[in-house]
């Protein structure tokens, strides 16, 4: 479901597709002096925030994906991390060894700290740059602490588990698996946020954006057919406005 400001975006788009359209029915009597205000500068105008529009939604596709498969993959993290433990305290390992690995699984498993450490982004809300930055943050820690546990475990040879999802080439595959969800993640971040950079500059420009543009057009209008006439009525009533979220 559209969030809405992305709707509030398209509504401006939109709105600003109308009043060419009013422009276009006036015929050779709208000749506005000022390039931007001409039509097919605002028809490239449209087309543009069309296209920057599109480009932003398909990037939160991506960045939703994204965020739905890292969140998969640290699914079973935590209890993974319990096994390992339960596994290392059964396999002859010194008492020291067991107690390390017991003091990063209590990192990993944030019991010191009643805010859970996997906290995501509603995919349905857009991400602020420090909401991400916190995640981020925490996911980061998830992953240095089970490279930790797996270090701890490796370096003891009495660590030698029949199961497999325990054996240490295992979790070497799952902790590579973890990093490139959340690089994948990262990246896709950035390409979204890139993209709402981009849409927001052509339509919100406060000297060149749509809704500057659809309101110099309405000032033309009026002031070649008056502020009673019909015409500016037209696109008096068509309504722009600068979405101030992402």
């Amino acid at each position: 479901m559209a969030s809405t400001s992305e709707t509030g975006h398209a509504k401006n788009i939109a709105n600003f597709q109308d009043i060419i359209s009013f422009c276009q029915g006036y015929g050779a009597t709208y000749n506005p002096t000022k390039e931007s205000l001409k039509i097919p500068q605002l028809q490239a105008l449209y087309q543009l925030a069309q296209d920057k529009l599109n480009t932003t939604k398909t990037q939160k596709t991506t960045f939703d994906t994204a965020t739905n498969e890292r969140r998969n993959t640290f699914a079973n993290l935590k209890p993974l991390a319990t096994k390992i433990i339960n596994a290392f305290a059964v396999s002859g390992a010194d008492t020291l060894a067991i107690a390390d690995a017991k003091t990063v699984n209590k990192k990993l498993q944030g019991t010191s700290s009643k805010k859970t450490t996997t906290e995501e982004t509603n995919p349905e809300n857009t991400p602020t740059t420090n909401s991400i930055s916190t995640s981020q943050q925490s996911y980061d820690r998830l992953i240095d602490h089970f490279a930790n546990l797996i270090q701890v475990v490796e370096q003891n040879t009495n660590y030698t588990p029949n199961e497999t999802e325990l054996q240490v080439a295992t979790l070497q595959t799952k902790l590579s698996e973890l990093q490139t969800k959340n690089t994948n993640l990262i990246n896709a971040y950035t390409g979204y946020s890139n993209a709402m950079i981009d849409r927001n500059q052509t339509l919100y420009n406060p000297l060149t954006g749509l809704v500057q543009t659809s309101k110099e057009v309405k000032q033309y209008v009026k002031s070649v057919f008056g502020a009673n006439s019909p015409q500016y009525k037209q696109v008096r009533g068509l309504e722009f406005k600068v979405i101030k979220k992402d």
